[in-house]
């Protein structure tokens, strides 16, 4: 199986596909450390294989794991070291969806809990709603069972540092957080899925909710078609279903590279928003583009001897 890559865009297979695959990424953006998050997205990608290799795993567990793990790496803007708001304080947004029966889980404007893709997987899990917002979707994950953290044992350094730099008035790239994380996979029997977490925009207003959580937007898999899961400028992700946008093209009989391009040009050339998208379309088959310096990504399917990456 071949995978190519180019400027801008991402690894794609050839016309073979895989029985299972993995595809995750760590943000798109200028980041401060991109080898580090190369690292990490590998890392998260090889516990995701490990599901989707072992007995058969769901597409929709390994999506989890992937995200969860890299909500556990400092260097990400998701969970811990997730980037503070105006008021120096950590706000969530995290959502998973499957692509069988179309359930979906999000929370967004959730106080600080460690693990938010957890808390979103048990709202898909409970049915009842899909989207669960600020207090009251911290009132869900307690019922649940998942213990709150707050903002001081979730903050880093690095984080508090360049929410004190964007205070001082400083601009620029250099105090930008990139790092929303996010994972798409097709398991060995067919089924799609997706999962995104994200700590938002540095600065952020009270109870601002980006694309991440929104399915459609920054979230999205349907196993007519594929998976997808965004990163970027959220407002205009939001503004042009992003997700959901690339996903009908690959129903259309795009490949995931194809359609994750037109997709990020639509970003771009309609609202001047920069961002980059990952997909897995329903042959097991993946791709990316990005309109920024960089998106850190890994990759890994069967067969493949270990989860490869790049930025």
């Amino acid at each position: 199986m071949v995978v190519t890559a180019s400027w801008g865009e991402g690894p794609v297979f050839s016309e073979s596909s895989a029985a299972w695959v993995i595809l995750v990424h760590g943000g798109a953006g200028r980041a401060d450390n991109d080898a580090g998050r190369v690292e990490g997205c590998k890392r998260a990608a090889a516990v995701a294989g490990a599901i989707l290799g072992g007995d058969g795993g769901s597409a929709l567990d390994a999506v989890q794991a992937a995200v969860r793990v890299l909500e556990d790496d400092p260097l990400f803007n998701a969970g811990t070291g997730a980037c503070l708001t105006e008021d120096g304080l950590v706000e969530l947004d995290a959502a998973i969806m499957e692509g069988s029966g179309l359930r979906a889980g999000g929370v967004c404007a959730l106080p600080p809990f460690k693990n938010p893709i957890d808390i979103a997987r048990a709202v898909l899990v409970d049915g009842r709603h899909v989207l669960y917002a600020g207090e009251g979707a911290a009132a869900f994950a307690r019922a649940a069972g998942f213990q709150p953290s707050t903002s001081e044992l979730m903050t880093t350094e690095s984080a508090r540092r360049k929410w004190q730099e964007l205070r001082n008035g400083a601009q620029g790239p250099d105090v930008v957080p990139t790092g929303t994380v996010g994972a798409v996979a097709r398991d060995a029997h067919g089924s799609c899925a997706a999962a995104t977490s994200t700590g938002g925009v540095l600065g952020k207003k009270r109870g601002r909710v980006g694309d991440t959580p929104v399915i459609g937007a920054g979230t999205f898999a349907d196993d007519e078609a594929g998976a997808a899961s965004a990163t970027g400028q959220g407002e205009g992700i939001l503004r042009v279903c992003l997700g959901k946008t690339a996903v009908d093209a690959m129903r259309t009989g795009l490949d995931p590279q194809q359609a994750a391009r037109q997709a990020i040009d639509l970003l771009s050339g309609r609202l001047r928003s920069t961002g980059g998208l990952i997909l897995v379309d329903r042959k097991g088959r993946i791709g990316w583009a990005r309109s920024t310096f960089s998106m850190a990504w890994a990759a890994h399917w069967q067969n493949s001897a270990a989860p490869i990456g790049g930025t």
